[in-house]
């Protein structure tokens, strides 16, 4: 007897790679021990927020007695949260926002799936770069739309423009970039972004309407030896950024994110009324309240970025050490390097055996690579350098 639809049936069988590798860490744990296991699946920061986060949330706290203080609001957020948040991406994209350009939701997966669905006919093609991120399919997939990829050059992983020119089509609706990189850690430059925006506007022009440039952020802060994340907003009149605060404020759980529209983009306020219509529909209803307040109050605030390159070069010691081909992460917190042998689900069973856990590049769209994640203590990193050396040459 089927339960359940086709589509999710089959999503489930596919599964995502990386909870598969953290609930077989659950396991390794429960048998080995807590410590003994150097798990490097899940990208889940585990620096705490910033202290002014917790000002705020005791500020919140005194408020609770007044009536709606945890109310509904308005399905975009609270003005006072878009306003404040709009003021300070004006800062970052170089570009004045109003509130009027930005909605809050339910993070920025969220903020995806209310964007597709708001954009989306039946049909219509979204392309992102490979490797991407696990879930965009099922995200396009949920609106029914056509999820499609396009390669990125071979060790480099920057982006071919000649492989996406030929993957643009009549269909294609949006492209999805994502930088820095989940999970190469790879920025793309500004000369890139500014040539892909040029072929988009083109590309628009031909087909008769517009092909979004979605700029997926939450990792934005996270640039290391100085590379840049450029601004799109500025670039391109129909970009749209999805960002978040899980990973620079330390506030995954809290599921705070939100879109914002450039304020060059034509009928930005049809579009806008679609996406806090969809906000509302897809059962999101409102952003947290919670969250409105944390992020008011942290706003231009972060976690120390400088703990994470202490991280990313600890890392990159032990898998230089130990022979690994990889490219260093310009961005973000992960590595991505080349699986030994190739078969990149094949070696991250062989580092289970040494109680490493990491997800295979195959989850991404990038098979004989493996992704680690290292927002954990520099010290898991040291531990597992003997098991790194042991299953490259074992």
């Amino acid at each position: 007897m089927a339960l359940l639809s086709t589509c999710v049936a089959n999503s489930m069988t596919k599964g995502s790679w990386i909870r598969r590798m953290f609930e077989a860490g659950i396991a390794l744990k429960q048998e080995h021990g807590e410590n003994a296991v150097c798990d490097f699946s899940l990208g889940n920061p585990d620096l705490p927020p910033p202290s002014i986060v917790a000002d705020g949330m005791r500020k919140l706290s005194d408020t609770l007695d007044r009536p709606f203080s945890l109310g509904y609001m308005p399905n975009g957020g609270y003005s006072w949260a878009r306003e404040a948040l709009a003021d300070h991406l004006s800062r970052e994209q170089g570009l004045a926002l109003t509130a009027g350009e930005i909605i809050l939701t339910c993070g920025a997966a969220g903020g995806l799936n209310v964007l597709f669905k708001a954009i989306l006919d039946p049909g219509d093609e979204v392309l992102a770069l490979s490797p991407y991120f696990v879930e965009y399919g099922t995200y396009v997939g949920n609106h029914n739309g056509i999820f499609r990829t396009v390669p990125t050059a071979t060790d480099t992983f920057s982006i071919d423009l000649d492989k996406l020119e030929g993957a643009l089509t009549g269909r294609t609706r949006a492209l999805i970039l994502n930088s820095p990189n989940n999970p190469t850690g790879q920025i793309y430059s500004r000369e890139e972004v500014s040539t892909v925006a040029a072929l988009l506007k083109e590309k628009s022009r031909i087909a008769g309407r517009p092909i979004f440039l979605v700029a997926d952020e939450p990792y934005r802060f996270l640039a290391y030896d100085g590379a840049e994340v450029p601004p799109l907003l500025p670039l391109y009149d129909f970009a749209v950024i999805a960002g978040s605060f899980s990973k620079n404020m330390s506030m995954p759980g809290e599921r705070i994110g939100y879109l914002a529209l450039s304020a060059n983009m034509p009928g930005r306020d049809a579009l806008m009324n679609g996406l806090i219509f969809c906000n509302r529909i897809l059962g999101y209803v409102n952003p947290p309240v919670v969250g409105q307040h944390l992020m008011r109050a942290a706003l231009g605030c972060q976690v120390d970025a400088g703990i994470y390159k202490k991280r990313r070069d600890a890392m990159a010691e032990v898998l230089s050490a130990a022979g690994y081909n990889f490219l260093m992460p310009k961005g973000a917190f992960y590595f991505f390097p080349k699986a030994p042998g190739g078969d990149d689900v094949a070696f991250v069973n062989k580092l289970m055996q040494h109680l490493i856990l990491a997800v295979p590049g195959s989850g991404f769209g990038c098979p004989g690579h493996f992704r680690l994640a290292y927002c954990v203590d520099e010290a898991i990193i040291h531990r597992a350098a003997d098991g790194m050396k042991k299953a490259f040459f074992s």
